[in-house]
């Protein structure tokens, strides 16, 4: 491959992947690796478990695909390599995903739900079910930013040893993998879940719903602390950690797309009613 490809490409799933049942619809995503032999690992790590999907958010070498390294250690998973994706932020990652989950080396006080990597795959398999969902690895040395995690909808943390806890990036991404494979080989009928997910998907007024995407709940986060501000119950000044509650009380909700314009719909009127612009 010439050049990476852009986020406003779509992604093309290869032919000899498994199809269905979450494996063309989750997207892996490193958000700025450092180590090319960590990216070439970590496509290794994904093909072993029959995904093809990865995505390099701002990797730190650049054109990383091609690095030496990455080759070597991406060891015949040279295919998935070659294809990932190359975009500059993690929204950008995310764009099209209704569902995402970040994985933390430590645990959180604040923030989205957290569940063990075996929970979250359980909870993925349902989502994958209704559309595009990402897993979201961070920084070899940083991990994810505060800003990164609340982006995400829920968290997974590795119940490693608390003596000895490091673990290598690649070898987070084989955790998570091997995990969804086995929960969505586990559905036995991928057809049947797919069915009763777009059921689900009805809201009570026979209007279609669906899971809203994750560019459109930060535009609702967006809206929504614009109007908080507007009625002085949030001071920019002093936020504390009013959107980081709110953002895990929505996670846990699992917003659809008629719900994020109910939010946005009263965020506007509270800004209209302050005589603040929309």
């Amino acid at each position: 491959m010439d050049h990476p490809r852009s986020s406003a490409e779509s992604f093309v799933p290869h032919a000899h992947f498994p199809s269905g049942g979450g494996f063309t619809s989750t997207r892996f995503v490193l958000v700025e690796p450092s180590h090319p032999g960590n990216v070439g690992a970590a496509a290794r790590a994904l093909k072993t478990m029959g995904f093809s999907r990865l995505v390099l958010v701002s990797p730190k070498v650049a054109q990383v695909q091609r690095d030496p390294e990455a080759i070597a250690m991406a060891s015949g998973a040279d295919d998935v390599l070659a294809s990932a994706h190359v975009v500059p932020t993690l929204a950008d990652a995310l764009a099209g995903v209704h569902w995402s989950i970040a994985l933390t080396a430590r645990l959180r006080e604040y923030g989205p739900p957290q569940w063990t990597p075996r929970a979250a795959a359980g909870v993925a398999r349902e989502q994958a079910a209704r559309g595009e969902i990402a897993l979201v690895f961070g920084n070899e040395r940083t991990g994810l930013s505060n800003e990164d995690v609340e982006r995400c909808s829920a968290l997974a943390h590795i119940l490693a040893n608390p003596a000895y806890s490091s673990l290598n990036l690649a070898q987070a991404v084989q955790v998570l993998a091997y995990e969804l494979r086995t929960a969505y080989l586990d559905a036995q009928d991928v057809a049947a879940a797919v069915a009763a997910s777009a059921q689900s998907s009805v809201t009570h007024d026979g209007l279609s719903g669906g899971r809203a995407p994750s560019d459109d709940i930060e535009s609702m986060f967006t809206h929504l602390e614009s109007a908080l501000v507007a009625l002085d119950f949030l001071d920019p000044a002093n936020p504390k950690k009013l959107m980081s509650r709110l953002r895990r009380l929505f996670a846990r909700s699992g917003l659809e797309r008629e719900e994020v314009n109910i939010v946005r719909g009263i965020a506007k009127h509270i800004l209209l009613k302050a005589g603040k612009r929309d």
